[in-house]
């Protein structure tokens, strides 16, 4: 390539660079309005990057008239992979008829995998027609405009059993799912999110009261993704379940296991040190990275802070306050 193709290369690189740096920081209220049925992730740089920062010069890149095509085309790479759209696809590709006693029902078995990313952590549940049939009524109680022009399946006196209506509920609540995840304020509702994942958690912390923790953790561990998917907005709203994997790593004795899921967990309360969980998780903690040879006196300086702080109180142990979640 001569040195006029090659200056009109970078040229053309910058320029295409600096239109996408100037869409990714667009407010995330004002992608909503373009996009309703999509949430924007973008990864905002920080003012003053810390040493994680620095560990990746790319990362730190800023488009100028310096660069080689090289760094530009690195920069932009780096750039798409910060900033990629975050949307959830629901499918049910199957069914399965449930006999118990005097009752028959059908099960409707939910694949819900994310796009933008290759997403190898698929999450998969069965609901029954009542579940669904429960979470239409919670939200028309509460979104009772929003839900105007969606439909829902009714129900046949006769032939809920027939192939042709299974098939025709299993496009229905296909549709009726991706709709009500389109909408935002539903999409984010504590019901929407309960009915994709209460009854797996619900019986996780079954088994863990029962001290079945390793089905506990099993079940914990397929629906934390979901969870976190599901919550970007609220990363909070994750630790009970983060907290409850960590107790059962600790009582399989699996420390290492059960620091490494207390870390997510304490990072998504750095700024919520009033927090339930707060304090029996920084406990709990300080004893793994004892065990483990970690540093231990930086746990123990936050939990001399807060101590200071705060009226001393009664506060249960992490494990205490796991087996309290989803009690009925």
């Amino acid at each position: 390539m001569d040195q006029d193709s090659h200056c009109t290369a970078e040229r053309e690189l910058l320029e295409a660079v600096s239109r996408m740096t100037t869409s990714s920081t667009t407010s995330p209220s004002d992608e909503e309005e373009n996009q309703p049925k999509a949430e924007i992730s973008c990864q905002v740089r920080k003012e003053n990057p810390g040493k994680d920062d620095a560990q990746d010069s790319s990362a730190t890149l800023s488009p100028n008239s310096s660069m080689t095509t090289k760094e530009l085309q690195e920069y932009w790479r780096n750039e798409k992979r910060q900033c990629k759209q975050i949307k959830l696809l629901f499918e049910i590709p199957s069914t399965r008829i449930v006999e118990h006693h005097l009752s028959k029902y059908v099960m409707y078995k939910i694949i819900i995998l994310q796009t933008g990313s290759f997403d190898s952590n698929k999450s998969v549940i069965e609901r029954r027609y009542s579940d669904f049939e429960k979470l239409h009524r919670n939200l028309l109680e509460e979104f009772s405009e929003e839900m105007e022009d969606v439909t829902f399946p009714k129900k046949t006196l006769t032939g809920n059993f027939t192939e042709e209506i299974i098939n025709e509920r299993k496009l229905a609540f296909k549709d009726y799912l991706r709709l009500l995840y389109s909408m935002k304020y539903i999409r984010r509702s504590k019901k929407f999110i309960d009915f994709l994942t209460r009854p797996e958690l619900q019986e996780a912390y079954g088994c863990l009261r029962g001290g079945q923790y390793t089905k506990a953790l099993e079940i914990l561990l397929e629906v934390v993704g979901l969870q976190e998917r599901l919550t970007r907005g609220n990363p909070v709203s994750v630790v009970p379940t983060l907290c409850a994997i960590v107790v059962c790593h600790k009582d399989l004795e699996n420390p290492a296991s059960a620091f490494e899921y207390g870390e997510k967990a304490l990072s998504r309360l750095c700024v919520h040190t009033s927090h339930r969980y707060y304090i029996p998780l920084l406990e709990t903690m300080i004893t793994l990275a004892y065990e483990l040879g970690k540093d231990f006196l930086s746990l123990q300086e936050k939990l001399e802070e807060w101590k200071t702080k705060k009226d001393p109180i009664r506060v249960f142990t992490l494990k205490e306050l796991a087996v309290r979640e989803y009690v009925q």
